[in-house]
């Protein structure tokens, strides 16, 4: 076992024998030389968390009139129980990225599911608004995790070539759960089960989902599974120089302030690149919460349709997002090809085009869905279709403004997907408190005019990143000029 863990690494001095590493860089130890079958049964075990996750966060939406009554709140109180979740969202990741640049994936993985099933539990058992509220917050918290390690779970498993891909089929994951959790939430309100089972519902799924990563998931961070190699090996020869080079590094709390919430505050607020692109992603990221209040807006309360029915036309959204993931999917050979001809280093603004038809597809989507649903004598169709244009946006803009985002800021590009998280969940946290006020004030007409405005001054966001990203990168001293 000793010779399979150790190398001699070529450094100036000494050899230092007692430093545990993989074997070779063929080693299949390493996450990274995984069989194909392996690395699809990991991703499979984090696409199921992450939608288990993502699902929590709008699943009691269709239940808010229900808690609304039951508790003798408002309807604008009610809306907290959503908005605190994604909250959550925002927190959370503070806590889960240190943790796992420490411990490894597994570990926080599990902790954060087994206390996001718990909090979900006290949810469904709550007998006041204060428990509810609080703890979808914490549950938000916890259920961040696997969103907020998506990133470092592909980074580990996938090169550059493959990446694209594994970002996309996992992270529809994050935007399928909230499109297709009022659906089944709608459903159980409007049963005998009432709106308490949605919770229980999630609580049950969250389980399932420890149970996979307890069974069956395998650590996917290399240094972590080095340190665990060095300690094995400790143990077994009672040789105490053994070490991983993991162990070696000094983690004091100035260190995880400064990584973890200095410095993503100092690239969104000091990088004009970062700061336009979070905003934007954040504008379409709270629209996601937005619709869940639209769509009842539009079929249940205006139409008359029943709740579970009235959450149907939601699903044009999610098969959007399918099509515009497997566009994503389908154009990464391009980049790939672009990426070869520039000596194999990223060209960010290569991610770009896909955003910008995305962008101009999202735009149109938001006005169809406002005036298709204005009047109640348009058939129920035109509204409904308008979700297609609207989640193939959404996806196309996502992901590749995602991957933008990794290309430009490479080594910082935790620091810049942590800034992005953190602001994209404050949005969409905000979204659905003036959703409904919004539409009975404006109309459906010109209330999703309204967003749909705001999306259609965002389009030259994009478009000029693709003209003039380069000189701005060249300018930056955290982005990649995509040289050598």
């Amino acid at each position: 076992m000793t010779d399979q863990l150790q190398s001699l690494p070529q450094v100036a001095g000494p050899v230092v024998e007692n430093v545990v590493n993989f074997k070779s860089p063929q080693d299949p130890a390493n996450p990274k030389n995984w069989s194909s079958q392996k690395k699809i049964y990991t991703s499979t075990i984090v696409a199921y968390t992450t939608f288990v996750s993502s699902w929590g966060s709008a699943i009691l939406s269709p239940g808010l009139a229900e808690i609304s009554e039951l508790f003798h709140v408002s309807a604008e109180d009610a809306n907290l129980v959503t908005s605190l979740f994604v909250l959550g969202f925002a927190a959370g990741p503070l806590v889960w990225a240190p943790f796992s640049e420490r411990k490894g994936r597994r570990i926080p993985l599990s902790i954060a599911t087994f206390g996001y099933a718990l909090f979900t539990i006290a949810v469904a058992s709550a007998n006041d608004i204060q428990t509810v509220l609080i703890c979808r917050f914490w549950a938000g918290a916890f259920a961040s995790a696997p969103l907020a390690l998506i990133g470092a779970f592909v980074s580990d498993m996938f090169d550059f070539a493959q990446r694209g891909t594994a970002v996309a089929i996992l992270s529809i994951m994050v935007f399928l759960g909230p499109i297709m959790s009022p659906v089944v939430g709608a459903f159980i309100v409007d049963s005998y089960l009432e709106w308490r089972w949605t919770e229980y519902l999630t609580a049950i799924m969250a389980f399932v989902a420890l149970v996979l990563q307890i069974v069956f998931l395998d650590e996917t961070y290399a240094p972590a599974l080095l340190a665990s190699n060095a300690n094995k090996l400790r143990l077994e020869t009672k040789n105490m120089s053994f070490y991983a080079t993991h162990e070696l590094e000094a983690v004091t709390f100035n260190s995880l302030l400064d990584r973890n919430i200095n410095r993503p505050l100092r690239l969104l607020f000091g990088e004009v690149i970062l700061f336009l692109v979070c905003l934007y992603m954040a504008f379409v990221y709270g629209l996601l919460y937005s619709l869940l209040l639209s769509y009842p807006f539009v079929f249940v309360e205006k139409r008359g349709w029943a709740l579970g029915v009235g959450t149907l036309p939601y699903l044009g959204v999610g098969f959007g997002m399918i099509l515009g993931c497997i566009s994503v999917i389908a154009f990464q050979p391009w980049i790939n090809r672009r990426t070869v001809k520039n000596n194999n280093i990223p060209v960010p603004e290569n991610r770009l085009p896909l955003a910008i038809l995305g962008a101009v597809i999202f735009t149109i989507g938001l006005f169809w869905f406002a005036w298709g649903g204005n009047q109640n004598s348009t058939p129920w169709i035109v509204p409904t279709l308008g979700g297609l244009p609207i989640g193939f946006g959404f996806i196309t803009i996502f992901l590749s403004l995602l991957n933008y985002i990794v290309d430009t800021y490479l080594i910082y590009a935790a620091s810049a997907i942590a800034a992005n998280t953190f602001l994209r969940s404050l949005v969409g946290a905000v979204f659905p408190l003036f959703t409904t006020q919004m539409y009975e004030r404006l109309g459906v007409g010109w209330g999703g005019s309204l967003l749909g405005f705001i999306a259609l001054g965002m389009v030259p966001i994009p478009v000029l990143f693709y003209i003039f990203g380069r000189r701005l990168r060249e300018k930056s001293p955290w982005a990649s000029t995509g040289k050598k």
